[in-house]
């Protein structure tokens, strides 16, 4: 039995209910709403929380938190399930499935007035114009207004065009009608009747009706050309090629398929994800996923049941049939519920399956933080076993040399954290005390003046270092290390480019690495990374030492005054095409007049 303080009381209520069709009301001691349920019978669903334990642990949490029970009954099972959908979204109770859908759907307007406009739009005013929709993609919203725009030339000014006004010629034409993409009803240039009968092309259009308006322009253009109109019959052939087009690219299944939902459920552990699509003469007219976050026990079909209800009610869907992938008890009268096996009907249902798998799959892409941070702790675990470290390797750190016969020495150290580069950490270094080129002994200056300085201002040591090299810059790393008391309280390893091999202080024999081991990646991605930075850094000094040099020649131009002129100018072009009066900005009047002579 469930243990609750309050239960004799809340039995007392139990007993008290009807056996009718309804929805009942879990409060708390707060009086606040906790959950919210229907019923065919009241009494028998409620009596159920109370009798048993519950496999769900919240379930049980929750009973345990009921101090009050209300009730509504209403006439039938439908009025129950709209009344559960509604109150759960009004208050939210913490127990219930949260619908996680929060969108205004655009719909497709023919504006009521003369010479009707038609646009998009989210609000829905009672002015006697129509509405169609409303569209869960805003792509098939966009797909028909280019389409309409392309068959017909509408106004989109929002004029008053009244028949008196155009006949005494209030309005003048607008660029719109100069660049043919309307027929200027403003001035009279096309009459009510004939721009009326375009309207009903386009009505007859977003109720699906396609055939009804190729029928009707095959029999112009076949009019049009037994009158040797042959220029507008091929107006209206370009049409019908484009609506051909839309056609062929939204029908999927027999055209005779007429006005049917079709739904499917694929549920995990917390939430589920049920597809809806609209299908019109074989057309997909309206598609759309909604997700479910599971709260309680909640089965498949109580949450498909759920998701029908919600998604009927918002897009005011009438569909008198409804294929779904197992049987349910469906209380809408007139609504015919189909589980089809074959054919057309299954292939539909098959699609809308392939689709909230594909809902789905982008959802865990995209994934929350902690979902990405899994995946990070994954590649972690694996370099901590292949790599034979003590512990995770959450920061890692890799130096690389660069030099040309000796020139200009530097070297880079990038810094990796949780498997992925963090540039705010990364640094260059210019070699100091090494003379020509001895990458053995940049590695042993670069790695002793990087840990002296974290050392020296109590920051945190990596839990790796990288090196890329082989036995030679391993070893010089080590000798920094020992200089430092850091050896063996920070792991070290070397990767040569011959073979990808891993080094390790002490071992002769290399570690090979599966190629397609997410510790090798993430070791040549370290690699990579350094290697791009000590470059980039390479060429920039190179650059500037090309720069110093010329300037070196000019005679009363000494180091500070160069120093300036490359931080100004970049190039020694840069100076050449200088004015005097820009150089007397950086150096002042007399060696600015040097340095201009020199190069005019």
């Amino acid at each position: 039995m469930i243990k609750n303080k309050n239960i004799d009381h809340l039995k007392s209520l139990v007993s008290a209910l009807p056996e009718e069709p309804g929805v009942y009301q879990f409060f708390d001691e707060n009086d606040k709403i906790i959950y919210v349920g229907k019923a065919k019978r009241l009494k028998r669903r409620v009596a159920s929380y109370f009798n048993k334990v519950h496999d769900n642990a919240k379930t049980n949490i929750m009973v345990r938190k009921i101090f009050d029970i209300r009730h509504i009954v209403v006439n039938s099972e439908e009025d129950a399930l709209l009344l559960e959908n509604n109150l759960i979204k009004k208050h939210q109770p913490r127990y219930n499935v949260l619908l996680k859908d929060d969108k205004s759907f655009p719909w497709i307007c023919i504006k009521k007035e003369r010479f009707p406009r038609v646009f998009v739009t989210r609000h829905l005013t009672k002015d006697g114009s129509e509405y169609f929709g409303p569209y869960t993609s805003v792509k098939m919203v966009r797909t028909l207004m280019d389409m309409i725009r392309s068959l017909y030339k509408l106004r989109n000014c929002n004029l008053s065009l009244s028949a008196e006004g155009i006949t005494n010629g209030k309005f003048k034409v607008c660029l719109e009608y100069h660049i043919g993409n309307c027929k200027a009803p403003c001035i009279g240039k096309i009459k009510t009747e004939e721009y009326n009968e375009t309207i009903q092309a386009i009505r007859n259009i977003l109720k699906g009706n396609i055939r009804t308006v190729t029928s009707h322009l095959k029999e112009k253009m076949n009019e049009y050309a037994e009158n040797f109109k042959f220029e507008e019959a091929h107006l209206i052939k370009e049409k019908l090629q484009l609506l051909d087009k839309y056609q062929s690219k939204s029908t999927i299944v027999n055209p005779s398929i007429n006005n049917i939902d079709v739904y499917s459920i694929l549920d995990d552990e917390d939430v589920a994800y049920v597809n809806f699509l609209k299908i019109v003469n074989g057309a997909i007219i309206q598609a759309h996923t909604i997700e479910l976050k599971k709260k309680i026990e909640e089965n498949r079909e109580d949450l498909l049941l759920l998701a029908i209800t919600e998604i009927r009610q918002k897009i005011f869907s009438t569909a008198k049939e409804i294929l779904v992938p197992f049987e349910i008890d469906l209380p809408f009268e007139g609504v015919k519920c189909l589980v089809p096996q074959r054919g057309d009907k299954r292939k539909l249902l098959d699609l809308s399956l392939r689709n909230v798998k594909y809902f789905r799959l982008d959802k865990l892409k995209k994934g929350d933080k902690s979902q990405k941070q899994t995946h990070s702790d994954r590649i972690l675990e694996r370099m901590r076993t292949d790599l034979r470290l003590k512990d995770l390797p959450t920061h890692i750190e890799c130096f690389d040399n660069s030099n040309i016969q000796g020139t200009h020495p530097v070297a880079s150290c990038v810094v990796f954290r949780n498997a992925r580069p963090y540039k705010k950490d990364y640094r260059h270094f210019n070699i100091k005390t090494v003379v020509g080129a001895n990458d053995f002994a940049s590695m042993e200056e670069i790695i002793y003046r990087r840990y002296k300085r974290l050392l020296e201002e109590d920051k945190s040591l990596p839990q790796l270092i990288v090196i890329d090299g082989g036995k030679g810059q391993l070893g010089a790393a080590l000798n920094s290390l020992d200089k430092l008391n850091l050896r063996g309280k920070i792991s070290v390893i070397g990767i040569a480019k011959k073979l990808e091999e891993i080094y390790f202080p002490g071992d002769p024999y290399p570690l090979y690495l599966d190629k397609n081991s997410e510790t090798l990646k993430t070791i040549q991605h370290l690699r990579n990374e350094s290697h791009r930075f000590a470059i980039t850094f390479h060429k920039q000094k190179r650059s500037k030492s090309f720069i110093g040099s010329e300037l070196d020649k000019i005679d009363g131009i000494g180091p500070k005054s160069v120093q300036k002129l490359i931080q100004r100018f970049k190039s020694v072009e840069n100076i050449k095409k200088a004015t005097l009066d820009e150089i007397i900005s950086e150096l002042g009047n007399k060696k600015a007049l040097t340095v201009w002579k020199y190069f005019n």
